[in-house]
């Protein structure tokens, strides 16, 4: 027997031994009700746990240590079912720091957006900070890398590239698939990579997709979906066996109108995510707390959203050993003072108190993707757009959601320039492609930030991640960009041509090296420099992070050109 196998069968008679009471538990949860996931009873028990694991329930045991919980509700660890990282701003390490106090002890994620900049680098980089994190963060493998041909990402992953990582022991299969055209027309691509990963999870990706579409994305082995946005469109998907994650992010608020589906029938089928939040967000709301509370504040059952928050996503994953306080499962435990308010008092993760010292003794993991701003200083001139004959096509910006509409207007003109028209909320929104594939510069016009002057820009431009820029003026809007790339990457406001506000985000333009405390500060700062601008949107930046995804045919600007997606033309 090797030393390696000796020590997990030592640990093995051990859990055995403390969950029988022959030893004291190497923990001991004292006095707090258990609410049980599958009748929704509250029952007072001591919770046993020996090591990561709990060992033993409904019993009285002994404990080398001891944490007393009267007068609070033992509930499992909440799991984000799917999110990308990358949009709290902060690296993974600081990610965990900012949510386990929240209760969330295990997140889903999907590396898309720095795989979209870095390729497979990118996904390492997170896998070795999920070997080395307190909370249990699990990886789909990003599937759509570049996630449009009407885009230029900064890496391309084959089906090869992929399988490589498939066995990596925090991998649980491939992430969100976007390119939902390319599943319902065969694409060789498409299809390799599903084969590759036949017979293990594969998230879906699913806007507005319904009836023979539906039915062939489905047939593909596609298993969940988190773009749902209406109570009909969801029962159209549970009907057909798909697991809807129900959304509610810094941008996409699906929360509310899903919340009538929540039921105890249908809580086997449903997961909470949040898929793109920031640490302001989180701060001011909270992260699947706020779900859980604001779900149950507008009437859904206490029962079947704690089973959401947890037992349903960790079965709807494959994950086994999670979801549940019960002998044999990970011992992530969320103690509530009031179950409606999802009043957060304590949490544990793997069976470690979250309080100052969990973090300590953490692997180092070097951030990957410096300098990966690689666009040229840009002009005024650079921002100009020609005049076209009769209306411009406009993009609409709808908040609170990632979809947009086409719009159409007539705007003023000199000298054969098009120009923005503050009295229709239209103004101009510029791509640079950043990667240092073709240098490209496209400008376009959006309605509905409300912007009177000045200009914002962002690295952060999904799904491929080139520079973003709103504005008023040219001026303002070329010294946002220059100095985002001068400094790697981030989100920064110029109003007269001078930069009022940054958040540096060096690791691959997505992300803080900073403690999630700086970049919560920083973007109070940005934001309140927006709004200054004349900005109406609540978070401003986000939003021009998501103009320029391919979500469903609308009009987009790309670094390629304008594009009119409905004909699928550059206009």
């Amino acid at each position: 027997m090797t030393d390696a196998a000796r020590v997990a069968r030592q640990e093995l008679a051990r859990r055995i031994a403390q969950g029988h009471g022959d030893e004291p538990a190497d923990l001991v949860v004292r006095g707090a009700r258990l609410f049980d996931l599958v009748t929704g009873a509250l029952v007072e028990t001591d919770i046993a746990i020996c090591g990561d694991t709990v060992v033993g329930t409904y019993g009285r045991y002994e404990g080398k240590n001891v944490i007393d919980a009267t007068g609070l509700v033992a509930v499992p660890g909440f799991i984000d079912t799917h999110l990308h990282i990358e949009s709290s701003l902060v690296t993974p390490l600081e990610f965990e720091r900012c949510v386990l106090p929240h209760g969330v002890t295990t997140a889903i994620c999907d590396p898309h957006e720095i795989a979209n900049v870095l390729g497979t680098a990118g996904i390492r980089y997170f896998l070795a900070c999920a070997e080395t994190m307190r909370m249990d963060l699990r990886v789909n493998l990003s599937s759509c890398v570049p996630a449009t041909h009407l885009e230029t990402a900064g890496a391309a992953l084959e089906a090869l590239d992929l399988t490589a990582l498939m066995d990596h022991p925090k991998v649980i299969g491939l992430a969100e698939f976007m390119n939902f055209p390319g599943v319902i027309n065969r694409d060789p691509g498409c299809l390799a990579k599903l084969e590759a990963f036949a017979g293990r999870h594969i998230d879906g990706h699913a806007p507005l997709v319904r009836g023979m579409d539906l039915n062939a994305y489905l047939a593909a082995g596609i298993r969940t979906d988190h773009e749902t946005t209406t109570a009909d469109e969801a029962r159209e998907k549970l009907a057909k066996g798909m697991a809807i994650l129900i959304r509610e992010g810094s941008v996409s608020k699906d929360l509310h109108a899903l919340i009538p589906l929540i039921s105890r029938d249908a809580s086997p089928f449903l997961a909470f995510c949040t898929d793109d939040r920031n640490p302001l967000d989180i701060a001011e709301e909270g992260h699947l707390d706020y779900m859980i509370r604001t779900a149950i504040a507008n009437g859904a059952d206490i029962l079947a959203t704690y089973r959401i928050a947890s037992l349903s996503a960790a079965r709807n994953f494959g994950l086994f050993d999670g979801g549940f306080i019960g002998p044999g499962k990970r011992a992530d435990i969320v103690l509530v003072e009031d179950l409606a308010a999802c009043s957060v008092k304590q949490v544990l993760t793997g069976g470690r108190l979250v309080e100052d010292g969990l973090f300590e003794g953490r692997r180092k993991v070097p951030a990957v993707g410096h300098g990966s701003v690689k666009c040229r200083p840009v002009t005024p001139e650079d921002f100009r757009v020609r005049a076209r004959d009769g209306e411009t096509p406009v993009i609409g910006v709808v908040p609170g959601r990632i979809i947009t509409e086409r719009l159409a207007m007539t705007l003023p003109s000199r000298d054969g320039e098009a120009l923005p028209d503050l009295a229709q909320d239209a103004i101009k929104v510029t791509v640079i492609e950043r990667h240092g594939r073709n240098g490209g510069i496209a400008t376009g016009f959006v309605h509905g930030f409300g912007m009177k002057r000045g200009a914002i820009a962002s690295s952060v431009g999904h799904d491929s991640h080139n520079l973003c820029i709103v504005g008023v003026d040219e001026a303002s809007m070329a010294a946002a960009a220059n100095r985002l790339i001068e400094i790697g990457g981030g989100f920064a406001v110029a109003d007269g041509g001078h930069v009022t506000a940054e958040l540096a985000l060096p690791v691959a333009g997505l992300m803080s090296e900073e403690p999630f405390e700086t970049v919560r500060r920083d973007l109070e700062g940005l934001r309140a420099a927006a709004k200054a601008l004349g900005v109406v949107l609540a978070e401003p930046f986000l939003q021009v992070a998501f103009l320029t995804l391919p979500v469903i045919p609308h009009l987009k600007i790309t670094d390629k050109g304008l594009v009119d997606v409905d004909r699928f033309a550059l206009v």
